[in-house]
C-alpha cells in the first residue's frame, strides 16, 4: 500500500432556482463540511486523505451523496502537485472612499 498523502477535490454546479433545488444544495454543501472538507473558493472544497485508496473510498462517498441534479466533479491530486498550485489575486476595488476628503467638520 502506498502511504501518498493524497487531496481530494470537488468542484460543483448546481441549480438553485426553485426551493427543492436549494434544499439539496444546501444538503450536500453541509455533507462535505461534515466529511471534513474545507471550501478553497466558492463550490471548491478540498479534503486531505492519507493515501490513494482512502482517497478513493472518499470520492465513493461523494458519489453516494450527491445531489439529483447539476454538475459534481472530482479530482484527486498528490499533496506535492496540491502544493505547487499558485495563489493569483487581484486587488480589491472599493467605491468607498477611505480618506479624509469624507470627513465632515460641524
Amino acid at each position: 500500500m502506498n502511504y501518498r498523502l493524497m487531496r481530494v477535490i470537488v468542484f460543483f454546479d448546481l441549480p438553485v432556482v426553485t426551493a427543492a433545488e436549494k434544499r439539496e444544495y444546501v444538503q450536500f454543501r453541509k455533507f462535505l463540511l461534515r466529511d471534513g472538507f474545507f471550501m478553497v473558493q466558492e463550490s471548491v472544497y478540498c479534503r486531505l486523505s492519507q493515501n490513494q485508496a482512502a482517497a478513493n473510498a472518499l470520492i465513493s462517498h461523494v458519489k453516494k451523496n450527491k445531489p439529483s441534479a447539476g454538475i459534481v466533479q472530482v479530482l484527486m491530486v498528490t499533496e506535492k502537485q496540491y502544493m505547487n498550485m499558485e495563489m493569483i489575486v487581484g486587488e480589491k476595488h472599493t467605491d468607498v472612499i477611505n480618506s479624509a476628503e469624507r470627513l465632515i467638520e460641524l
